[in-house]
């Protein structure tokens, strides 16, 4: 999603996406390469998985940027569902169903040591994304997808959140102190799904499951709404939050090297500091460049801060292009470059296999890529990349 508003497409929201790529990249080597210590170098390796997070509130703001701008101009007009849906499918499921499809065929003739999601059944469940729906479904080289397994709930989830804020809350009218107070409140949905499914005799799963991440989405949304009304977000504060942010998030406060630790209170905390890592990364970008965009005008105007300008130079913008592509095969191809440097599992040079497998899944990434495209490309919409 590359959020074209006018034809014009942000730049720095598009390569800030190759940031959270790689940094999923490399906390997966870390892991592979036995990084995830009980220290405090190695909870931070394997806090890295916060590009996760970054995906989340990045989605959440461009996804729901439209209903906003709907709203901004009083139309009372709305994205309409069936194009919404549509675009989604055509944006997510073609590349993700040759993944999963490419995978399984490597593992008819590759070695696999686990037994996790085999067979039709356990194809079924990786290529409709239900493989978090009960314990025994993450294949190898696919166990990553979790992430995208929550994702998409959100996008089924955002209509309905959205039309009803939109056309009784707000009533068809501007209101961000409405949108704003509504949106806040759901941000218990995940502090409150992770208290409860912590203990007991709950499936572990349901801690992968969409509702225990919601707030990060939702947070995206909020930020939509937020930059209709903020006229500007310094760069240098807010990255500099974020990264303090996400060097205590390494603290032992925040639990263990893994996706939710056991306990509720660390598993809060830690997404919590994800959450204002991801924003301070985002707000700038998010503030500036909408108004920039919706604007008419060129993002590279000559005004932008250096954040900007990384995030919006033209290898990251490239590299952002393909990050989705990216994160669908990079641990399949970490697998592959581990057999390839005779690396046992939790063993080997974190260097070494984080270069490799980046090396190696960019041009995956790109073929992916270039073969789906023209599925979604010549879409219109707020999901639909723009060329000029």
């Amino acid at each position: 999603m590359t959020a074209p508003v006018g034809g014009h497409r942000i730049r720095s929201l598009t390569g800030i996406r190759a940031i959270a790529a790689v940094t999923v990249c490399l906390t997966h080597a870390a892991f592979w390469t036995g990084g995830y210590t009980d220290d405090y170098v190695g909870r931070l390796l394997g806090r890295f998985e916060v590009g996760v997070t970054i995906f989340f509130v990045l989605s959440g703001y461009l996804l729901f940027r439209p209903w906003v701008r709907s709203l901004n101009e009083e139309r009372g007009t709305y994205p309409r569902l069936p194009r919404y849906a549509w675009h989604r499918v055509r944006r997510i499921m073609p590349a993700y169903v040759i993944t999963v499809a490419a995978v399984y065929l490597i593992f008819l003739v590759r070695t696999d040591a686990s037994t996790l999601g085999q067979g039709w059944s356990g194809f079924f469940r990786n290529v409709t994304l239900t493989q978090v729906y009960g314990v025994g479904h993450l294949h190898t080289g696919l166990t990553q997808m979790w992430s995208l397994a929550a994702e998409v709930v959100y996008y089924v989830a955002l209509p309905v959140i959205a039309w009803p804020l939109a056309r009784y809350v707000c009533r068809d009218r501007w209101r961000p102190d409405l949108l704003i107070v509504a949106l806040g409140g759901l941000l218990i949905v995940s502090p409150v799904w992770t208290i409860a499914v912590h203990g007991g005799d709950v499936d572990p799963t349901a801690r992968l499951w969409a509702p225990a991440f919601a707030s990060w989405f939702i947070a995206g949304m909020l930020l939509a709404v937020c930059a209709r009304l903020v006229r500007s977000w310094p760069a240098v504060p807010s990255v500099l939050i974020a990264a303090a942010a996400f060097l205590a998030s390494a603290g032992a406060f925040a639990g263990e090297a893994t996706i939710v630790p056991d306990d509720p209170g660390a598993a809060i905390v830690k997404h919590g500091l994800y959450l204002v890592t991801a924003v301070g990364l985002i707000g700038p970008l998010a503030v500036r460049g909408g108004r920039t965009a919706e604007s008419g005008h060129d993002e590279t105007d000559g005004s932008e801060n250096l954040w900007q300008r990384f995030c919006g130079s033209s290898p990251m913008v490239w590299l952002g292009e393909i990050s989705y592509e990216f994160f669908l095969v990079h641990v399949m191809v970490l697998e592959l470059v581990m057999d390839l440097l005779d690396y046992q599992v939790f063993s080997g040079s974190l260097a070494v296999a984080f270069v490799v497998t980046t090396a190696f899944s960019i041009p995956a990434a790109w073929v992916l890529h270039r073969v789906t495209a023209p599925l979604w490309r010549g879409s219109h919409g707020s999901d639909a990349p723009s060329r000029r």
